[in-house]
């Protein structure tokens, strides 16, 4: 589907296209004293290679496309129409080769459809469900994110929002700002020695865990998937276990379809009275409507929200609803939990990282949605890298195809999902592209592209 086709440059593979795409350049490999090649493969220019970043990710991250030569194009936000030109290369535009977005951008089907040039999505943050994972998939797109990088920073927003609760500060800061004085210690408390619940204990659960019993709290958690405890925590057997113990209830779990709704008011009201929840998981697992109810009724002594079932698209005034506005000792952050300056250079650098290592090797280490390869290059070889439908029999007829071009095969890697498959294979570098040929043309093969080592 694509003549032209990355590689690395720094210290294992190089750009090469076609001898038809591009015949006449001069960079060559040197042919062996002990073997006649073929007509020489070309390099194809690093300038050339597309990448688009979306919603101001950071500087750190445009630096490394930049370093590899590539050419970057950046934007804070695109209409659905626009982003469809560039994915597509229609109405002007040049196709894009990769692309990197945070959460606002939403790559549906289409997108990935069109998207014939496409070889990796990078999201600039932790989730990636609002991208149709599989149709990616299908494509062959593999799709990276940052899982690791912003996680100390939601972990301090969340245990400062514990503390801020606890002593009331932001309503007693919105009293001062508009000249009042409210000087109380009712309904006001320490958090040493009380109980924090943790729903879901993963990266950033597992964190939140540890800075809260660095304030003296005791840890209770449950995740679907057993966890080791960290430090002093203890795994509860359920949900609601963790619910009727916990003076505060912090939540960490991801979308999907069974944590929907995940907080309503049965859970509400198993919950202690005076207590807290806070959410920095995603908006639609709490029941909006259930939780302002049970904070007007006094249930509930605060809470805290930085996610919600519908975000505003940009920023500015008077854009924001919930019905949890104006209820007293609420916290409502605009979806900032990884906004910090280091974790969003952490994150540029990790996803930059893996977006560069799949377009120069070919390999897909991290990918959420796709097969994962991960190959050592081997230098003075070609790397054929195909992805193909999972059927029987595919493995042979591209094993077939490499003995009729008569190759020899320095490595191979093949991994596979239940739809797709992903080969890279390293061979010599004069039989290349005669096996590409071969193996572009099968039924099954979705996307095929040569990279060659220097």
């Amino acid at each position: 589907r694509e003549s032209a086709c990355p590689s690395h440059s720094s210290a294992s593979y190089v750009w090469h296209a076609s001898r038809a795409a591009m015949a006449g350049s001069t960079h060559c490999i040197p042919p062996s004293p002990t073997m006649k090649p073929s007509a020489p493969p070309t390099r194809f220019p690093k300038n050339k290679v597309r990448i688009l970043l979306l919603e101001n990710v950071h500087q750190r991250a445009i630096d490394m496309f930049h370093q590899e030569g590539f050419y970057v194009e950046t934007a804070t936000a695109l209409s659905k129409e626009e982003l469809l030109d560039k994915l597509a290369g229609r109405n002007g535009h040049e196709a894009i080769h990769a692309i990197g977005v945070r959460s606002k951008t939403v790559l549906s089907a289409e997108c990935f459809e069109l998207a014939k040039r496409l070889l990796c999505v990078g999201c600039y943050c932790i989730g990636t469900d609002n991208h149709d994972l599989p149709k990616a998939e299908q494509c062959g797109i593999p799709i990276f994110n940052a899982p690791f990088a912003n996680t100390r920073s939601v972990a301090e927003l969340v245990i400062t929002e514990i503390i801020a609760l606890s002593r009331q500060l932001m309503d007693r800061s919105a009293e001062c700002h508009r000249g009042g004085w409210y000087k109380v210690s009712k309904g006001c408390c320490e958090v040493r020695g009380k109980t924090l619940g943790i729903v879901g204990y993963g990266h950033v659960g597992s964190q939140v865990s540890v800075l809260a019993e660095s304030l003296g709290m005791r840890v209770v958690y449950h995740d679907v998937i057993p966890k080791m405890a960290l430090g002093n925590a203890s795994q509860c057997g359920s949900m609601e276990e963790v619910l009727e113990q916990a003076d505060y209830v912090t939540l960490h779990v991801p979308r999907l379809p069974s944590t929907k709704n995940l907080i309503g008011a049965a859970q509400l009201a198993a919950m202690k009275k005076g207590s807290y929840l806070i959410n920095a998981a995603r908006g639609e697992v709490v029941v909006v409507d259930d939780l302002a109810e049970a904070l007007r009724s006094g249930h509930l002594a605060g809470a805290a929200a930085d996610v919600f079932p519908s975000e505003p698209k940009k920023n500015g005034e008077e854009l924001f609803e919930s019905p949890l506005c104006g209820l007293p000792n609420v916290i409502l952050t605009p979806h900032i939990g990884g906004s910090t300056e280091e974790a969003q250079a952490a994150i540029g650098v990790e996803v930059a990282s893996a977006m560069i290592k799949c377009i120069n090797t070919g390999v897909t280490y991290g990918a959420v949605n796709f097969p994962q390869v991960d190959i050592m290059p081997r230098v003075g070889t070609h790397r054929l890298i195909n992805c193909h439908r999972n059927v029987p029999g595919v493995l042979m007829k591209v094993n077939t195809a490499l003995s009729q071009a008569g190759c020899n095969i320095f490595a191979q890697q093949l991994t596979t999902s239940e739809t797709v498959g992903y080969m890279v294979v390293d061979v010599d570098v004069f039989t290349s592209e005669e096996c590409m040929t071969i193996i572009k043309s099968l039924g099954e093969s979705i996307r095929s592209r040569i990279l060659w080592a220097q």
